[in-house]
């Protein structure tokens, strides 16, 4: 059996101005550090053996924090870096709204058929998270995967293979840090999950440009 707990990162100024940070390296803040403790105790019930964690920030030193009071292993996974967003990264979402008004009311109402401009789609970004929990997965072991939304969403969906509610293009911790747990055992697989792979399996083979990203 593999017990995960996926951990959501303290925020940031980019989560307070309602900014799109994607894949940029945004420190926390004072009060992203201490959402980050107020945890520690809920975490240290939970016998984590590893701390798994996206390389970038707030994601790092979310985990690294919490693995020095916890004394737990901390790994960071290239293929858990948060979704690249391409062009949107750094602006509001009243910005995106405004200069791709049809491609972010496409990404709303259907984000995956949507790639933000220079940025990557949810089915590439869910392929390289597969890969990173795959071999955890089959060990068994109880751990925790710090990740930043929109990220997290699909983590989420990876781990307990049900439709999620895909991801808004904001990163946000607005209201504290959350954790969910997840037991794989529950649907006695340890590998790829049914539902992420079925969305895998119906992707397009390619893709067009359209004003302010690719569409499908």
């Amino acid at each position: 059996m593999s017990h995960v707990v996926l951990i959501h990162p303290g925020c940031t100024d980019f989560d307070e101005q309602n900014r799109v940070q994607g894949s940029l390296e945004i420190p926390m803040n004072a009060r992203g550090e201490t959402q980050v403790r107020s945890v520690v105790d809920r975490l240290r019930q939970m016998d984590l053996e590893v701390i798994y964690t996206s390389p970038g920030e707030p994601a790092r030193s979310t985990a690294e924090i919490l693995g020095a009071e916890l004394d737990v292993k901390v790994k960071e996974v290239d293929e858990l870096r948060n979704l690249d967003q391409g062009l949107w990264e750094g602006l509001c979402v009243d910005e995106i709204r405004h200069k791709f008004p049809r491609v972010y009311r496409q990404w709303r109402e259907s984000p995956r058929t949507i790639c933000p401009p220079q940025g990557e789609t949810v089915d590439e970004a869910l392929e390289r998270i597969e890969r990173a929990l795959s071999k955890p997965l089959k060990r068994k072991d109880v751990f925790g995967v710090v990740a930043s939304e929109p990220l997290a969403t699909l983590v989420r969906f990876v781990l307990s293979g049900s439709p999620p509610e895909m991801p808004d293009p904001i990163a946000s911790c607005k209201g504290g840090i959350s954790l969910e747990e997840f037991d794989t055992s529950r649907n006695g697989h340890f590998g790829p999950h049914p539902a992420a792979s079925a969305v895998l399996a119906g992707r397009s083979a390619g893709a067009t440009t359209a004003q302010g990203g690719r569409t499908r």
